[in-house]
């Protein structure tokens, strides 16, 4: 059995009601005596590389349009569309390829929107390449188990490590934010902290590892929740102002960070704003907020930005050739490891049927991110306290940079992640 425990009781009450028709179906024998259940074809692909081999397809939800997280859902659904492509290009899978591209559908990051619009596609796909959004992929997580769809989430929330269905890349947002805060203890002299976030197991759970911190860090502690929207920040301005926390812990979208971080720097705050990494868009370099963030803020991260020199950013580079750099496209690419090494597990196991690809999750005791993450990342045979991935980084706006921001803080982790025993999701 994997090491992942399966935390039903943190999503039971959050199912929405959804048809589980055709969530069964007879395995069938298929290339190289693979056998096959959902989404996988002896037909090519829609747009083949090897028109003689078959189509594994792969569904993709995402926010494309108008959500809160659209400018960076739309560069990480391409990373994963070239990401796919090298893949095919190198001969893809047990003698299919992989097509990422048919079963695209906008969430707009919405939970009733996800579930709907995965029921849309839920029939046709063997796994999900992307489910942007913590409380997205949450609202779909019991039909995901009871289906054994295994998905990669766009987000970070420390839920993932407790799932088998899930496969997460990188630190999450518990152990990111116990990082920034010993990173400001430690570096800046923070004194007091205070949490700024959205509800759920986004800022949620970014502000439980702040508060984790900051408490074996002997900090004072604070956390505001706000919302979504430029018009809904006075709060979570009013309370930076009065409160002049050293450090304040932004998890929020790049829009709303940018309202806060301009509107609090322009009524006199001084301090200093750790952002986890989807606070940050290159594009905020160009917002009235710039002087204010180019002075207060810093963006923790959970791999290396765009320009980075390894096999894997050297390849993302090769096939998003033209692209305006952005680090959405980073993630995007990042994301898609661990799938690809549990495909390739499922196809030497001769079993691409959803249940074979759950039992090749099993099997994976370490990913091959082409040096995107170190070694000992992407382990989903341990227990999540073993397996945790606790290195983060920080970063600096930087308008000379690709992506905007330059390195501070190589790949670190605080004394608290270090010593921290994740044996539940730090929100609940």
């Amino acid at each position: 059995m994997s090491g992942k425990r399966l935390a039903t009781v943190a999503v039971a009450a959050l199912a929405l009601a959804s048809c589980r028709g055709g969530d069964t179906a007879a395995p069938q024998e298929g290339a190289g005596g693979i056998k096959v259940d959902f989404g996988v074809t002896a037909e090519p692909c829609p747009q083949p590389v090897d028109s003689s081999k078959g189509c594994i397809y792969l569904g993709t939800i995402s926010d494309l349009t108008e959500g809160p997280f659209k400018t960076l859902a739309v560069p990480i659904t391409d990373a994963q569309k070239a990401f796919w492509k090298r893949v095919n290009d190198q001969g893809g899978i047990g003698g299919y390829e992989v097509d990422v591209t048919k079963y695209v559908k906008d969430n707009k990051y919405n939970p009733q929107i996800q579930n709907q619009v995965y029921q849309e596609i839920k029939g046709n796909i063997l796994a999900l390449t992307q489910t942007l959004g913590s409380p997205t992929t949450v609202a779909i997580l019991p039909d995901l188990q009871s289906s054994n769809i295994v998905s990669v989430p766009a987000s970070w929330t420390s839920l993932w490590g407790f799932e088998e269905v899930i496969l997460e890349s990188g630190a999450n947002y518990c152990i990111e934010s116990m990082n920034t805060v010993d990173y400001a203890a430690d570096k800046l002299g923070a004194k007091s902290v205070m949490a700024v976030h959205l509800a759920g197991d986004y800022g949620d759970d970014a502000a439980a590892g702040a508060k984790i911190a900051a408490e074996k860090r002997g900090l004072s502690f604070e956390s505001v929740t706000t919302q979504t929207g430029q018009d809904n920040q006075a709060g979570a301005i009013d309370a930076v102002v009065s409160k002049k926390p050293d450090l304040v812990v932004l998890t929020t979208g790049p829009t709303d960070a940018a309202v806060i971080i301009g509107q609090t720097a322009a009524r006199g705050y001084q301090g200093k704003f750790i952002g986890t990494s989807p606070t940050w868009n290159p594009g905020l370099l160009q917002s009235p907020a710039a002087p204010a963030i180019k002075a207060l803020y810093l963006q923790s991260a959970p791999w290396k930005a765009w320009n980075t020199e390894s096999v894997g950013h050297t390849a993302m580079r090769a096939g998003l050739s033209g692209v305006t750099p952005n680090d959405g496209y980073t993630a995007g690419w990042v994301w898609a490891y661990p799938l690809k090494a549990a495909l390739r597990k499922a196809a030497e196991n001769k079993d691409l049927t959803r249940a074979g690809v759950v039992a090749a999750v099993r099997q994976l005791t370490s990913v091959d991110y082409e040096g995107m993450l170190p070694s000992g990342a992407g382990n989903f045979s341990a227990s999540p306290q073993e397996a945790a991935f606790r290195q983060t980084l920080l970063y600096q706006p930087d308008e000379a940079a690709p992506t905007g921001v330059s390195l501070v803080e190589d790949f670190f982790t605080g004394p608290t992640a270090k010593d921290f025993t994740l044996d539940k999701p730090c929100y609940q």
